[in-house]
């Protein structure tokens, strides 16, 4: 079945060019497009796509408010793609921080941008650490806040979950954690199950954004 995606984006020229891109993939559907936040949560509940690729400043509604509410109201949400113009944006950490799964740059490479569809819809391996782990430190405070810290201690992770939880965020994939640790892929999916579940994090990307808000990793 191929990766199906949506565009939500308020500039038509945008669109056009994510749609040309991805719908060139064999393996890749564009299902439907949106110039506004505010129209996401119909078309996702009508279309049910694999990935959102969401402009993170609309008029009406934008990507944060967007993703907050798509993973307020729908059932199994999609993974959320927030697109953007510049790289070190805090809306683009906020949007991170609201449950988006990933973000990529307008001007990326028709190679990127596939990969980038790609990478979160398997939500195997996080999109761009380097740039997070920027974005974290700009934003994120410089030790950790108490709220964060507090609820990296409540989830009481064994000292594998806690090898994981940093490989996961340096970028590792599952196979690449897998052979770090000298252990199968199905073990690290175990792992990284029981981490997304102490944290309450809904994917990896949540979860590594907590070891940064905590202290537990250091972005810097």
């Amino acid at each position: 079945m191929p990766v199906t995606v949506l565009l939500v984006d308020d500039e038509p020229l945008v669109r056009a060019g994510l749609r040309a891109v991805l719908a060139a993939q064999p393996d890749i559907e564009v299902v439907g497009e949106a110039a506004d936040g505010a129209a996401v949560i119909p078309l996702v509940r009508q279309l049910r796509p694999d990935v959102v690729a969401m402009d993170v400043r609309m008029p009406l509604m934008d990507g944060i408010e967007a993703t907050r509410a798509v993973l307020r109201t729908v059932s199994d949400p999609p993974k959320i793609l927030v697109v953007t113009t510049f790289e070190n944006d805090e809306y683009v950490y906020e949007a991170l921080r609201a449950g988006a799964d990933g973000f990529l740059l307008k001007r990326a490479r028709p190679a990127e941008i596939v990969h980038a569809v790609r990478l979160v819809a398997e939500g195997e391996s996080l999109l761009f650490p380097a740039s997070l782990r920027q974005l974290a430190a700009e934003y994120g405070g410089d030790s950790g806040n108490p709220a964060a810290r507090a609820a990296m201690e409540r989830a009481a992770l064994t000292e594998r979950e806690t090898e994981v939880l940093r490989l996961m965020a340096r970028g590792l994939s599952n196979a690449e954690i897998a052979g770090r640790l000298i252990v199968g892929t199905e073990t690290v999916k175990s792992h990284v199950s029981a981490v997304l579940a102490k944290l309450g994090a809904r994917d990896r990307t949540q979860a590594v954004i907590a070891a940064y808000e905590s202290g537990f990793v250091a972005p810097g």
